[in-house]
């Protein structure tokens, strides 16, 4: 597999931050690694380009990055947070049609809440061409993006594999991609999903804040499953205004880094 590449276009939750009204030290920090737009990530290999979420923040993210083509998307879920930059695909569809994955529920909520795009109702203004398509666990998603009904665990090193997980009472997708796992809005992971995550060696998590939960990990409840996993790497992401990054990244093991808005890694 060749060299890939990836761009975090948001770290943050759902609030993104700075908080609206907000004057906390977190939020009124002059660290620019404390402004965090939603959470989103951009892939690019030497024949494609897709990314991980639309999220609300999608055209700033995109023009910063100066993103020029998209071949693929991927879903998590259907929170707002991340898939709330639908409407922005537009000037990346004029001339494709833009195949986009995740699971049933997923698909389901995309298209009854943006019913426009895929329903004949009469509207007449420019619309993203976008083609929704459900997956599940055991599919895969070749890097030129075509479904692949059935692969095994063994080799799923070749190809994009979903990887089922749980935020609060609904279940999400993770996604493995080479060598490398992101899985954000979580906590939750099976027997199973963990063990389509062995031979991981960068995982990126969401770790929400210090404190529990009720459908994120915390920093404490991420690390230990950076440790169950064995990975030589990971990056913690999708934090929120409770979370400094310079106080963070002094707190952390040498192999874990908190991630930030723009940061590029290669694997």
């Amino acid at each position: 597999m060749n060299n890939m590449s990836l761009t975090f276009l948001g770290t943050g939750t759902s609030h993104g931050i700075p908080v609206i009204g907000c004057g906390c030290e977190v939020c009124v920090s002059g660290n620019e690694k404390n402004n965090r737009t939603r959470s989103s990530v951009w892939i690019e290999t030497e024949t494609s380009s897709f990314i991980i979420d639309i999220a609300t923040d999608f055209r700033n993210q995109a023009l910063r990055e100066q993103i020029k083509k998209i071949d693929f998307i991927l879903l998590t879920h259907s929170h707002a947070d991340h898939i709330h930059g639908i409407d922005d695909l537009r000037p990346l569809t004029r001339t494709i049609t833009l195949p986009v994955y995740g699971n049933s529920q997923t698909i389901s909520d995309i298209t009854n809440r943006f019913g426009y795009i895929v329903q004949n109702t009469g509207y007449i203004g420019e619309k993203p061409k976008l083609s929704f398509i459900s997956i599940k666990e055991n599919n895969g998603i070749t890097f030129d993006s075509k479904l692949l009904l059935d692969i095994s665990s063994d080799s799923i090193k070749n190809y994009i594999m979903p990887i089922p997980i749980g935020h609060g009472n609904i279940d999400i997708f993770g996604y493995k991609i080479g060598n490398l796992a992101y899985i954000t809005d979580c906590n939750f992971i099976s027997k199973e999903s963990m063990q389509l995550l062995k031979g991981v060696e960068i995982l990126i998590i969401g770790a929400l804040r210090y404190k529990q939960h009720k459908s994120h990990f915390s920093v404490e409840e991420a690390l230990k499953i950076i440790d169950a996993c064995r990975c030589k790497k990971a990056f913690l992401t999708h934090f929120c205004h409770d979370i400094d990054h310079q106080k963070l990244e002094k707190e952390l093991p040498a192999h874990v880094k908190p991630a930030y808005d723009g940061l590029k890694i290669s694997f």
